[in-house]
């Protein structure tokens, strides 16, 4: 690693969203199995099934606090390390993440504190509600932030304005709709729903495997497998739609994924397995699967998916015609106050704008893009290659493990309508140790969605290289250090007291009678 500010800052804010990352996805799963779990016990009264609810909801509040604590850490960052990216787009990043705060994090929290104190002083359907609304919170909470994450995909609704040297939004709509935002957000909230199905039902495969709270373990796996099942088959399906997205958006990251260093003909073939080399520019050992990628990228058999040798060449040129640009913004800024802009430099400027961004990627080896030499023009080219091996091996482990989650989930849903859950021994240790794999499944996505943006922070507008604050590599070395050392200490104490509630269990529930409204009378419940 070289120990520049821009590579530190990228490390840091790598560090933090990995590890913030390990909460979100169990929080948004458990929050909708909780709600599952408690309409099945308003419906029927059993009171085995409110038991349930509690249990697996002190898992997810132990989880959820972390997941806050590393969240608000997150976004101080921006202002910390990422000063420029504030100023230059905090009109469009800031507005989702302000109306996440104001109205998604905060129903959510204050729901959550109903869920935990109001058992015994709500109403059956009066605390079913605050349930929902803890799960309503958490996802409505996941779409307003992964809308600000699309448009740093894929960025619309916004124009550059010159006066101001900043982006501003035109159309809030077209913030709030991109496609490619709303394609991440139900991918990836369904890979929370899978990694909560996961995880409950490993922990209750520990407890059949054990022979503890049996009755509850089997009807917290039949809950998670049929949950998980359509969760893992829907992450399935709308991943292949984020990757037609990506193939639309963003050719430089299909392209490395796929390591295709030259356009094929169409349709392009999937490379199940290979080997990539940056250095000879190849993917060797390479094993293809006919059609697949030119029918997953294009949903066509005609239409070509560029190779990145190809679009180096057009990024070169949009370089070239980013610096006119520049140039013409440079002539506008310099007119004086109080006249007019040259009407044939705001002309000049309005023709060249959309490749202005591709001028700035100069700025990681000159201060003035104008003076860059051919070689540096070519070498920023170059740049916007992401390392092609990570994406490669990332996006197959993802997709790898995305099936394997079907394949658990389907198993387990069959022993589930058959009655056989604690028959055998083998699928119960099978499902103790798949509970990683939705977690490592999540984060490689991760990576292969904000690796594969590099070197853009906005995709096509701003450089990673032109957002960074003015830091001392000291400063960031040392916050690394801190938030590494508290990450860890958390850590520890979160697995802590998640593995000291899963050895307790469930409490015994002498839950007192309850009505089913608030002015109703009371209803005698069924105890199992």
């Amino acid at each position: 690693m070289e120990f520049d500010i821009v590579t530190l800052s990228r490390f840091q804010f790598a560090l933090t969203a990995l590890y913030h990352f390990l909460f979100v996805p169990l929080t948004l799963g458990l929050s909708i199995l909780l709600a599952v779990m408690e309409t099945v016990y308003v419906m029927t009264g059993r009171v085995i099934w409110r038991q349930m609810t509690k249990f697996w909801g002190t898992l997810f509040g132990i989880n959820f606090v972390l997941g806050v604590a590393t969240g608000i850490v997150m976004e101080f960052q921006f202002g910390m390390n990422w000063s420029y990216y504030s100023n230059y787009v905090g009109d469009i990043f800031g507005a989702p993440l302000a109306i996440e705060g104001l109205m998604a994090f905060f129903m959510e929290a204050t729901f959550v504190g109903l869920f935990f104190f109001g058992w015994d002083k709500m109403s059956k359907v009066g605390h079913l509600m605050a349930t929902y609304a803890v799960a309503i919170g958490s996802n409505f909470s996941a779409l307003w932030i992964l809308i600000a994450n699309g448009w740093m995909q894929h960025p619309v609704g916004a124009e550059f304005n010159p006066d101001t040297m900043r982006m501003e939004i035109v159309s809030f709509f077209e913030v709030l709709m991109n496609h490619v935002a709303q394609a991440r957000f139900v991918h990836t909230v369904s890979a929370g729903y899978v990694t909560a199905s996961v995880f409950v039902l490993g922990v209750s495969a520990f407890y059949l495997l054990r022979g503890r709270f049996v009755e509850l373990a089997k009807r917290s796996m039949t809950v998670a497998a049929s949950f998980g099942l359509l969760a893992s088959v829907a992450v399935v399906v709308l991943g292949d739609e984020s990757g037609y997205l990506v193939s639309e958006n963003q050719k430089m990251k299909m392209a490395a994924i796929e390591g295709m260093w030259e356009t094929q003909p169409a349709p392009a073939s999937f490379t199940l397995v290979g080997i990539p080399d940056m250095d000879e520019r190849t993917t060797h050992f390479g094993v293809h699967i006919p059609w697949v990628m030119g029918l997953i990228g294009t949903r066509s058999l005609t239409q070509e998916i560029p190779g990145i040798a190809e679009l180096l060449v057009e990024n070169e040129e949009r370089i070239r015609s980013g610096l006119i640009a520049y140039d013409a913004l440079q002539d506008y800024r310099a007119t004086p106050t109080g006249q007019s802009v040259d009407p044939e430099v705001a002309a000049r400027f309005d023709e060249y704008k959309a490749d202005m961004g591709y001028a700035l990627l100069l700025m990681k080896y000159v201060d003035d893009p104008r003076d860059a030499t051919e070689d540096q023009i070519i070498a920023a080219a170059w740049d916007t290659v992401p390392y092609v091996p990570v994406l490669f091996f990332a996006f197959r482990g993802m997709v790898g493990i995305g099936f394997l989650n079907v394949l658990l989930m389907a198993g387990f849903f069959y022993l589930s309508a058959r009655r056989q859950l604690d028959t055998r021994r083998w699928p119960l240790k099978v499902a103790v140790a798949a509970m990683a794999l939705p977690w490592i499944a999540a984060e490689l996505g991760w990576i292969v969605a904000e690796f594969g943006r590099q070197p853009w922070a906005i995709d096509g507008v701003l450089p990673t290289v032109a957002a960074v604050s003015h830091l001392t590599v000291p400063t960031v070395l040392f916050t690394i250090a801190g938030f590494t050392a508290m990450y860890s200490v958390l850590l520890v104490i979160e697995v802590r007291m998640m593995l000291a509630a899963i050895q307790k269990g469930p409490a015994p529930d002498d839950a007192p009678e309850r009505p089913l409204f608030a002015k109703s009378g009371p209803v005698v419940e069924k105890r199992a």
